[in-house]
């Protein structure tokens, strides 16, 4: 393995990206979804196969922040 020591961290230039109005709005869709999925869940009205289902599809439909590492 070969590890490179950096010096000047400082002089690493990184600009966040400001999230969209629709951004924010997919990542509250989702997290209101995935609540009541959840919800449905745990009452056992939907299995936890089809709850994963239905999270992926959330995923696809939504487009939150971190899906890539979510999947």
């Amino acid at each position: 393995m070969k590890l490179t020591k950096l010096e000047a961290v400082e002089s690493i230039k990184y600009e966040a990206e400001k999230p969209t109005e629709a951004s924010l709005k997919n990542e509250h869709d989702y997290l209101v979804a995935e609540k009541l999925t959840k919800k449905l869940l745990e009452k056992g009205l939907i299995s936890q196969s089809e709850f994963d289902k239905i999270m992926a599809k959330n995923r696809e439909t939504f487009s939150p922040f971190l899906a890539e590492i979510m999947a």
